[in-house]
């Protein structure tokens, strides 16, 4: 129909020129539906929050829509009589389709990208919902390009990107939506892309047709030679493009865009909805732990599922690459131990950073238990060891075990500073890693270093985590064995539930922590499946009645999962689970009990 946009009337004109045209319907970047009228509306695009419940059980926004494109190409074939040549061409969010699409279906005549090749290394920087997991460690569009069929003929067009700023600003309540823009790279940098594109096409489809590059401006998508080029490739003569535009031959009309967006959104939130509801099955065919295995058999069973955690789920990096030069300070004394800051190297510019409590009246010779203390969300590890009205969540835990007589260290983790530890996450996952990647490591090297401390037992180092350290309590000892026992406390529930449901007010889904989805978690590793990886060593997880992370129907039912695994192992006296009446808080009693019990470290008669 005219008075649309530039370039809104070409499939009328492809239809006209002989076409046969089907125009699917894409999730589109406004909030509307974004959201659940008994929990709460975000100003997340529609892509984005699909994205979100979609990538935490391996799925994506963008493979639901290709493979919505790769069945209409399904029925074009089967219901055009003959054999046709078929191409899919498409702008935008439609070109980064089309393009994958074609890199899947290897009998397409012609691919039309236009206003998305180019570079991707700023991947990070473009909405959240063109995050690809481990994308970038094997491809970019010069790639994916190349792995379209010998006889389609590719053709880039370098219109102008739909550029955005960022998402439907926040309004009215509707917040938590992650930052990312879309921007028009220079004509230089799309033409270097799709030079290699071109150079890698000859070594995959050597007599497959010339890639096509018009350059169509800094203006609208569609241009008269992009067109020509798509109709040239489809056998399609392109008199009709120059005339005027035609009559339609039947009048209907329109539908109804803003229903049809509803419908859209509210079906991909449904099948979000039954693949969550099937990870729990998924799960067991992936852990196969439905017969009780031996204990030789499952520490060969669970080094498997370890390695797989570690290298496609978490993100292998590699090991510390430099010394780790430790440098310590004094940073004060305190009734009952000193506290000293440490700088620990990893890689070249990277480095570990904590806080180390050393109890008063260590003899000469003596090895004590330590216990390494994990703050929370924007925490520090001065949380962990002083009192703070800001902080009373942690209730100064470091310092109490520290007068307790435990060597205590609080290191500090990444995930600090909103967006900019938010961004970190961004970058690494297009590059298959996550931030427990590079925590992993850290913790591995503040761990041989505090192993090497004349006054500290290397077989006697805990874990105890609250919050974003009670996330590192399930993962961090789950894959480095070099901790004893590990302490989850106010995070622990049916995780997968946690950021994948579209209807619980406990979900990360309606939230600002657009980093806490992992790619596949929810086929492979729920919390209970990562404590199984804990055992034989002891587990211990502390709750309270009123913490809002989840309700004490997910925490009891994935615990007890945990629970069994142990039980029947013949080991229920190391785990543990203490539940008090109180909120996400540390609260100190059960599980110092644990600590002494399983560290073996006597309990003073009296203490703070």
């Amino acid at each position: 129909v005219g008075g649309g946009p530039a370039g809104s009337t070409t499939a009328r004109l492809l239809a006209e020129a002989g076409c046969r045209v089907l125009i699917p319907a894409l999730l589109s970047r406004d909030d509307r539906f974004s959201g659940h009228p008994r929990v709460r509306y975000t100003n997340q695009p529609h892509r984005e929050f699909v994205y979100r419940a979609a990538y935490e059980l391996g799925r994506h926004v963008l493979g639901i829509e290709v493979q919505a494109a790769l069945g209409a190409l399904a029925w074009l074939r089967t219901t055009s009589g003959t054999p046709l040549p078929l191409g899919i061409a498409g702008y935008g969010e439609g070109a980064l389709t089309a393009l994958l699409t074609a890199a899947l279906d290897p009998d397409l005549a012609a691919c039309v990208i236009s206003g998305c090749f180019g570079p991707r290394e700023g991947l990070w920087q473009e909405p959240i919902y063109r995050n690809i997991f481990a994308y970038l460690a094997s491809f970019a569009d010069a790639e994916t390009a190349a792995l379209t069929g010998a006889t389609c003929t590719v053709i880039v067009e370098t219109a102008q990107h739909p550029e955005t700023n960022g998402p439907p600003p926040p309004r009215e309540g509707r917040t938590g939506a992650a930052p990312g823009r879309i921007e028009t790279p220079a004509l230089e940098c799309v033409h270097r892309e799709f030079l290699r594109f071109c150079e890698l096409r000859k070594g995959f489809s050597p007599r497959a047709p010339e890639p096509v590059l018009v350059f169509g401006g800094p203006g609208a998508p569609w241009s008269a030679a992009c067109m020509a080029a798509l109709l040239g490739a489809l056998h399609v003569g392109t008199a009709g493009l120059s005339g005027p535009a035609g009559t339609p031959v039947r009048a209907a009309p329109l539908p109804d865009a803003q229903g049809r967006q509803e419908r859209l959104v509210g079906q991909a939130i449904a099948l979000t909805q039954r693949w969550l509801r099937e990870a729990e099955f998924r799960r067991d065919v992936f852990q196969d732990v439905s017969a009780l295995p031996s204990a030789a058999a499952w520490r060969t069973r669970a080094e498997a599922l370890r390695k797989r955690l570690w290298d496609e789920v978490i993100g292998r990096l590699p090991p510390a690459s430099v010394p780790p030069r430790p440098r310590t300070r004094k940073l004060f004394v305190r009734e009952g131990f000193t506290a000293f800051e440490v700088y620990l190297d990893v890689w070249e510019g990277v480095f570990s950073y904590g806080i180390l409590l050393v109890p008063e009246g260590i003899r000469l010779g003596e090895r004590r238990p330590v216990v390494v203390c994990q703050h929370g969300l924007e925490g520090t590890p001065l949380n962990v060891v002083e009192p703070s009205p800001k902080r009373e969540a942690y209730g100064s835990y470091g310092a109490r075990l520290a007068r307790r007589g435990f060597v205590v260290y609080a290191p500090q983790n990444p995930y600090r500073g909103g967006d900019a530890f938010r961004s970190l996450q961004r970058k690494l996952n297009p590059l298959g890693y996550t931030l427990f990647s590079v925590i992993v490591r850290q913790h591995e090297v503040a761990l041989q270093w505090l192993s090497s401390l004349p006054f500290v037992d290397p077989g006697r180092i805990g874990f105890y985590g609250i919050s974003y350290g009670g996330k590192t309590a399930m993962r961090v000892p789950a894959l480095l064995e070099g901790y004893c026992l590990s302490i989850c406390s106010a995070d622990f529930n049916e995780w997968i539930w946690k950021n994948a449901s579209a209807c619980h007010h406990y979900s990360y889904l309606f939230t600002g922590e657009y980093e806490m989805p992992e790619f596949d978690l929810g086929n492979t590793f729920n919390y209970a499946d990562m404590a199984r990886l804990i055992y034989p060593r002891p587990f211990m997880v502390e709750r309270g009645h009123h913490d809002g992370v989840a309700p004490d129907e997910w925490v009891f039912y994935e615990y007890a999962k945990a629970f069994r695994f142990y039980d029947l192992m013949g080991h229920r006296d190391r785990i543990e689970m203490e539940v008090f009446d109180g909120p996400h808080a540390i609260h100190g009693q059960g599980t110092f009990r644990f600590l002494h019990r399983h560290l073996a470290w006597p309990e003073p008669v009296e203490v703070s």
